[in-house]
């Protein structure tokens, strides 16, 4: 019978559906990857992007021209203004807040056709760079608080290029979802003196069956109340509060994040997704109790009223089912 699931940091509810349960081969997917059309993340088009923040391109190679393997760029359609000063104001019972902030583009490949699960694993590694680089450099902001990295892959997933990006937007406040987390872990922290993160990692990895894969610095987990089928997250084993390369490298993280996509890619037919890491606020960057990890979210389900409704979620896959799925890809 379907079960609801409590989740340990959030509170959140979530319907285990398994009269619903569907097996990978269940969900459709759709291509993606388009063929023709203009492009302009592609190498020969910097010219149609605003300039370049940072680039890796070979040394003496000219800005904003091809030869480069990453580009950071703003966003040509920004959702906050990197302009101005942050304000605050009220109109009777409203609040209002300036829409100041950063909102940056990371082209990842020169090569339209490459997905994050296909390119070089360095190409990876580069992207986690750029993204912590930048990351440094909007903490300097002091009318900042917070920074999101998140990449939409896919149509259904909010994408509106088909050129592999990630997107980085540096925000005035912290979001809720982030507050939730962190006011979880901080109850959590006061009640039992350890981390929460830590002790889900402790629990998965002693159990394993929601455990989809490791290596020496990470573990990438099926959550217990997962909000949607094959929803994955990873995790540095060690505590880490704010996202960063272990040991002045992100090797690790990139190896077990292409894991997990390459397994998406085998078991799902290369669905659209999302990935979103959380990590502390700036002002918390050495969190006993919070622990910076990627959500990663397969679109294989669609919201709908009984969701919107209630903030519950159905997923007509156990967790249970989806790791093991994973784990069986070679």
């Amino acid at each position: 019978m379907p079960e609801l699931r409590k989740d340990p940091i959030l509170g959140r509810w979530v319907i285990i559906s398994v009269e619903r349960g569907k097996r990978p081969r269940d969900f459709t997917s759709i291509t993606h990857r388009k063929k023709g059309g203009f492009c302009p993340f592609c190498p020969g088009n910097e010219y149609t992007t605003p300039p370049e923040i940072i680039a890796f391109r070979p040394a003496g190679a000219e800005p904003n021209k091809p030869g480069w393997t990453l580009r950071v760029m703003p966003n040509k359609f920004p959702a906050l203004d990197p302009a101005g000063m942050l304000t605050k104001s009220g109109e009777g019972m409203f609040d209002r807040m300036s829409g100041v902030g950063m909102h940056e583009v990371v082209v990842e490949t020169p090569d339209h056709y490459l997905t994050f699960a296909t390119m070089d694993q360095k190409a990876v590694e580069d992207t986690f760079w750029a993204c912590y680089i930048r990351l440094l450099e909007m903490k300097k902001d002091q009318r900042l608080k917070y920074a999101l990295i998140f990449k939409n892959e896919g149509d259904e997933a909010g994408a509106s290029l088909e050129h592999s990006h990630s997107q980085i937007i540096g925000l005035p406040i912290v979001p809720r979802t982030v507050q939730a987390e962190m006011k979880g872990a901080r109850n959590h922290f006061e009640t039992k003196e350890r981390c929460i993160f830590c002790d889900i990692i402790y629990q998965e990895m002693s159990d394993g069956k929601r455990v989809v894969c490791e290596n020496d610095g990470y573990v990438a987990i099926a959550p217990f109340a997962p909000r949607a089928p094959f929803e994955t997250w990873i995790l540095p084993k060690a505590h880490e509060a704010a996202f960063g390369p272990q040991q002045k490298s992100f090797v690790g993280l990139a190896g077990i994040m292409q894991r997990v996509l390459r397994q998406f890619d085998s078991i799902l037919e290369s669905p659209p997704y999302n990935f979103i890491i959380h990590t502390s606020p700036f002002s918390e960057e050495q969190s006993e109790y919070f622990h910076w990890h990627i959500e990663i979210m397969p679109k294989l389900t669609k919201i709908a009223g009984f969701e919107w409704g209630t903030g519950f979620y159905i997923n007509p896959t156990p967790p249970e089912e989806a790791a093991r799925f994973m784990r069986e890809v070679r």
